[in-house]
C-alpha cells in the first residue's frame, strides 16, 4: 500500500501578525523567532522591517533580542463585542476586524446594501485612509482606532443631511465617559483638544452613502482615533495633531474600550437620528462646539470671508456671524479654521 507525507501546516496567511503577537508577549532573540516561525534569520528581519515600516516601534537590545518600544495590543473582535450593551449588541449583523485595508470605508462601500442593522469593521492598519475633501489620514499599524459602520435607512438621500454630526457629537460625548472631557467636536467633522497653543485634532469622521433618491440608502461612517501616534508617522502630518496618550493622562483607553465605547453612542444615536433626525442633537452638539463663539474663516470658491461662530442651523449647517447677519454654510461648499477667541 502507498505511503503518503503527512499534509503540511497551512502558510500563515499573516506572518506578521503571528511575529507582532510574539513581540507582544515579550522580548525574543531573532535566533528563537526563526526556530520557533521555522524561518531564517533574514526572513525574520525582513518581517521586522515590514512591522516598523507599517508603524510599529520595535527596537534591538543586545543580549535581549527584539522588543516593543511601547506596549501594544490588537484588537479582539469578541471583546468589543461583549463590552457592548445588550440593546447595542441587538443592534448589529456583524463586527470584524482586519487586519490590513485599504480603508474600512472602502470595504464596507463594496458590499451589498444593508439592512436596519448595522456591520461594523475595524482594522488594525489602513494603507489607504482618507478624510474629508480626499485628505490622507496617517494610519500606523495597531496604534489607532479605524472603524467603519455601514446601516440602511429608508426615505432616500436626502433624509441623512447632519449624519456626520450626530457620529461626531455621539463620538465625542462615548470620549468623555471614558474619563477624557477636553475632546470638543469642530464643525463639521473634526474632533479636537483645544489648548493654550491652540486647536489640535485628535481623530475625524468621513460619512459616506449611497442609494436612491427617495427609496432605500445607505450611509457609511468611518471614524479615525488617535490613540498612540509613532514618531514616524508624527513627522508626516502637516497639521496640529494630539493623541490619547498625550491628552488623556491616565484614562487612556484601550483600543478595544474606545471602540466599544464608540459604538455604543453611534448605534442608539442612528437609531434616534432615523426617527427624529437632527433635532434632538443640536442642544448636545451645542455643548461639544469647539467654534462657538469664536472667530473663523470661512474658505469658499469664492474670496475667504471672516465672522463670528454661531452654532448650527436647523440642517446642520454652520451659522455664521458676518457683519452683524447670520449666514449658513454647508459642509460640502466650505472649509473652516478657527482664527480666534471673540
Amino acid at each position: 500500500m502507498p505511503s503518503f507525507p503527512p499534509p503540511s501546516a497551512p502558510a500563515d496567511p499573516t506572518p506578521e501578525r503571528t511575529l507582532l503577537q510574539r513581540l507582544i508577549a515579550g522580548p525574543v532573540s531573532g535566533d528563537v523567532l526563526a526556530r520557533e516561525s521555522g524561518q531564517t534569520r533574514a526572513a525574520v528581519w525582513k518581517r521586522i522591517s515590514l512591522l516598523r515600516e507599517a508603524g510599529v516601534p520595535i527596537v534591538a537590545r543586545p543580549g535581549v533580542g527584539y522588543a516593543l518600544a511601547q506596549p501594544l495590543s490588537l484588537l479582539d473582535a469578541d471583546a468589543i463585542r461583549a463590552a457592548l450593551p445588550a440593546d447595542a449588541r441587538a443592534r448589529l449583523s456583524s463586527l470584524e476586524v482586519a487586519w490590513s485595508v485599504d480603508s474600512t470605508n472602502a470595504q464596507l462601500l463594496r458590499r451589498p446594501m444593508p439592512g436596519a442593522l448595522a456591520q461594523v469593521l475595524l482594522a488594525e492598519r489602513q494603507t489607504g485612509g482618507r478624510g474629508r475633501r480626499g485628505r490622507e489620514w496617517q494610519s500606523p499599524l495597531g496604534a489607532h482606532l479605524y472603524l467603519s459602520l455601514q446601516r440602511g435607512f429608508e426615505g432616500g438621500l436626502a433624509r441623512l443631511g447632519g449624519l456626520s454630526l450626530v457620529a461626531g457629537v455621539a463620538a465625542v460625548e462615548a470620549i468623555h465617559g471614558l474619563g477624557i472631557g477636553a475632546v470638543r467636536l469642530k464643525w463639521p467633522n473634526d474632533l479636537v483638544v483645544a489648548g493654550a497653543d491652540g486647536v489640535r485634532k485628535l481623530g475625524g469622521i468621513l460619512v459616506e452613502g449611497g442609494g436612491e433618491h427617495a427609496g432605500p440608502a445607505r450611509a457609511v461612517l468611518g471614524i479615525g482615533i488617535n490613540v498612540r501616534m509613532p514618531e514616524a508617522q508624527a513627522a508626516l502630518i502637516d497639521q496640529p495633531w494630539t493623541d490619547l496618550t498625550r491628552c488623556g493622562g491616565s484614562a487612556v483607553p484601550t483600543r478595544d474600550s474606545l471602540a466599544a465605547a464608540v459604538l455604543g453612542a453611534w448605534l442608539p444615536a442612528l437609531d434616534l437620528f432615523d426617527r427624529e433626525g437632527l433635532a434632538p442633537f443640536r442642544e448636545r452638539y451645542a455643548r461639544i462646539d469647539a467654534l462657538s463663539g469664536a472667530e473663523v474663516e470661512i474658505h469658499t470658491e469664492a474670496a475667504p470671508v471672516r465672522g463670528i461662530a454661531a452654532g448650527i442651523a436647523d440642517d446642520g449647517a454652520l451659522q455664521v456671524e458676518i457683519d452683524g447677519l447670520l449666514r449658513a454654510f454647508h459642509a460640502g461648499e466650505v472649509s473652516v479654521r478657527r482664527t480666534g477667541a471673540a
